[in-house]
């Protein structure tokens, strides 16, 4: 490992302005150089210090319950909050602005950045969530009695491909690791063949299947009623479509469409009624009695709006938003339906897509073929909702498991 520092800083130090040259001409910039060197200015933290490490915009969303439940379970630690990238920066701060202490960048994986980084924010132990091995920051928090976990930890078949072929390097690498914990037996074993030991790493399962069920008397009339939740612009017209086709077959069925910014709400009314179909809307107690569709123009209540559906589109998949959670409408199981571009829950949708829980299709022609397939064949409906059920109970109890490994520990 000593060796890995030696290069590692030398090359750092020989590549790093020549990426920033290259950035400058790209017209991007570097956020965050400054904090990634560890030129960091933390507040007061004291010697009771939580960290958690989330590289993406995907596993700080991931993070969201156990960061709320640590910080119930442990008031007397600060939590630090770091990620790799701006729009994982961007998400900490919106989601852990009155909760976190301080949030910043990870630090460069060389001596000179780690060394700086863990002088100011001292934890007392660092989960990092999924699949971020730093040699360097691993070997430093070994050598100062930091436990350091792996949390939610998974492997893609791509990235176990290239890292099992360096599977000598990163036997060196895991020994500076308390625990790995997987989100699934299948994870357990990738980690073991690159060089995880045994007994150090366990399965905890999943931390975004931590979702609470919104529990509402909410009725707003009869039908089966299609859900397309978080709907970004050009995504409408999609649902609108398939909706207005399945109608001819399908007279009984209802479409709740909740656009995900209400800035585009008159966009949206007036895509609505070029449909011809009868519509309202929530905010004026609209309801399916005497409604085919209604837009939900209410703040915050999409994930109650679930459990009344038969099934539901999640929106942010047919552009380049990454996607949304589908477990809001699966723990009321209720299948989901999204689009090619799930980059921000691509796991959970690998585990949905297991069973016939949920489903990731290409394109609008998939999509309408499979909500026919959903509303046509009841067989084939109830087991979708039946395994909702049977994954959530398959999943769900990561967040507890994390929690005793902490008390473990601090």
């Amino acid at each position: 490992m000593f060796v890995y520092r030696i290069l590692s800083t030398v090359l750092f130090l020989i590549l790093l302005p020549f990426y920033a040259i290259v950035r400058v001409f790209e017209g991007k910039y570097i956020y965050g150089w400054k904090e990634k060197l560890g030129k960091i200015q933390p507040p007061e933290l004291g010697k009771k210090v939580i960290m958690f490490h989330g590289v993406s915009v995907g596993e700080v969303i991931a993070l969201e319950n156990l960061i709320k439940k640590t910080k119930e379970t442990f008031p007397e630690f600060k939590i630090v909050v770091t990620t790799g990238t701006k729009t994982g920066q961007d998400i900490a701060h919106k989601k852990y602005e009155n909760i976190a202490d301080y949030i910043t960048y990870f630090p460069f994986d060389v001596t000179i950045s780690v060394k700086s980084f863990l002088n100011k924010i001292n934890p007392s132990v660092v989960l990092i969530a999924e699949t971020e091995l730093w040699p360097t920051f691993a070997e430093y928090c070994k050598q100062r009695n930091i436990p350091l976990f792996v949390i939610n930890g998974r492997i893609s078949d791509t990235t176990f491909k290239t890292y099992k072929l360096m599977k000598g390097f990163f036997k060196q690498i895991f020994k500076n690791y308390t625990e790995i914990l997987t989100q699934s037996n299948e994870d357990r074993e990738k980690f073991i063949k690159i060089g995880a030991p045994e007994n150090k790493t366990f399965v905890m399962k999943n931390l975004k299947f931590d979702v609470k069920k919104v529990e509402s008397d909410i009725k707003i009339g009869n039908g089966r009623i299609i859900i397309a939740g978080s709907t970004h612009k050009g995504e409408d017209e999609i649902i609108l479509n398939a909706f207005s086709k399945l109608k001819k077959e399908f007279p009984d069925i209802k479409l709740l469409l909740a656009p995900r910014h209400l800035t585009r709400l008159n966009n949206v009314k007036e895509l609505v009624e070029k449909t011809g179909f009868s519509f309202g809307q929530r905010s004026l107690n609209d309801t399916f009695d005497t409604k085919e569709i209604i837009i939900l123009d209410t703040m915050g209540e999409l994930s109650k709006m679930y459990q009344i559906c038969d099934f539901a589109f999640i929106g942010g998949s047919f552009n380049k938003t990454g996607g949304h959670n589908p477990l809001e409408a699966v723990v009321y199981n209720k299948p989901a339906i999204s689009g090619p571009s799930i980059h921000n829950f691509r796991d959970i949708y690998w585990i949905l897509g297991r069973t016939k829980a949920g489903k990731v299709v290409k394109n609008s022609q998939e999509l309408q073929e499979y909500m026919h397939k959903l509303l046509a064949d009841r067989e084939f409906y109830n087991q979708s909702c039946s395994d909702c059920k049977t994954v959530f109970e398959d999943q769900q109890g990561a967040l507890n498991i994390v929690i005793e490994k902490l008390k473990e520990v601090i």
